[in-house]
């Protein structure tokens, strides 16, 4: 397993995103998915404090409890285990109040006694970045989490507070999780991969499937049940149509899925360590799992 960029992070080629966990997919679904990654290799898991706040009857928190108890019964050290902070109500900023009493929460639900890798899920301009990366570098220093992380910052934010951190003496970010894949490019390719490639960090893309296009099951006029199907559908242009067209040539010519030859596309690419994908069930997940061990030239498709 490749390591974490300058860590001693060794993370396996998908991580696994929580975001369903409590929301699509109940307890049992979601600890049967879990077992699964993990007896297939997997270790590397990814949630949030405000996942899966949008469920009904949800609040936050839920995807964290699910795998909390789930790892409970597993070898902690197993697993590499990365959560956020930043967007639950009542949470949602980057005060240092807010980050420290967050992760005493995260860690509860999670029933561990540290996190690896702890995001600030968005930034927050109202909030002076360096009050922010004290309180993570508190949260390090004190053994609750051992490295801390950027989601959904702007390249511009993101050399600052690394700036910061390096004045300061500071535990730095690692790694940034953007919205990154097959067909949405633009707004990590430029400054953003820029700053991730001069400083060292590790890409760790969210929406790697662009909210199941990539799985190849959303083609014109097919209707497919899915909560996500309006926001994939969106694809449906020439430009998706054709990534479509050569993932399918390339999942036969490897005997394999659509949905792993796009997750190989993007675990090449030399910023990223891991792209995250979610499954709400085995059969999902079985989609997505080649990827851990695919060899495949994707070249084709840097040029669509």
């Amino acid at each position: 397993m490749p390591k974490l960029s300058s860590t001693d992070l060794d993370v396996s080629r998908l991580c696994l995103g929580g975001n369903v966990f409590g929301w699509t997919a109940d307890s049992e679904q979601s600890f049967a998915v879990l077992d699964a990654y993990h007896e297939r290799g997997g270790n590397f898991i990814d949630t949030a404090d405000v996942y899966s706040q949008w469920g009904e009857g949800n609040s936050g928190g839920e995807s964290e409890e699910i795998i909390g108890r789930w790892l409970a019964t597993k070898d902690r050290d197993d697993v590499v285990l990365a959560t956020k902070v930043g967007m639950l109500k009542g949470f949602d900023d980057q005060k240092a109040t807010t980050i420290e009493a967050a992760a005493e929460a995260s860690l509860k639900r999670l029933g561990v006694d540290h996190i690896d890798l702890y995001y600030a899920h968005r930034d927050d301009p109202e909030t002076p970045l360096v009050e922010s990366l004290a309180a993570y570098d508190r949260l390090v220093k004190d053994g609750k989490v051992r490295y801390i992380a950027a989601s959904n910052y702007s390249a511009a934010r993101l050399q600052e507070a690394l700036e910061i951190s390096e004045r300061e003496g500071f535990a730095k970010f690692v790694a940034l999780q953007p919205e990154y894949n097959l067909v949405s490019r633009a707004q990590y390719e430029g400054d953003l991969e820029r700053v991730v490639r001069e400083n060292g960090l590790a890409a760790v893309p969210y929406w790697s499937l662009a909210k199941g296009f990539l799985t190849g099951k959303y083609r014109p006029g097919v209707e497919v049940e899915s909560a996500r199907k309006v926001a994939a559908s969106k694809y449906l242009d020439e430009h998706g149509l054709k990534t479509l067209e050569i993932l399918d040539e390339l999942a036969e010519q490897h005997s394999t899925t659509v949905a792993a030859v796009a997750l190989a596309w993007l675990a090449n690419q030399p910023t990223v360590a891991a792209p995250i994908a979610s499954a709400r069930t085995v059969e999902q997940l079985a989609d997505l799992l080649p990827v851990l061990d695919l060899e495949i030239d994707t070249t084709r498709l840097n040029v669509i």
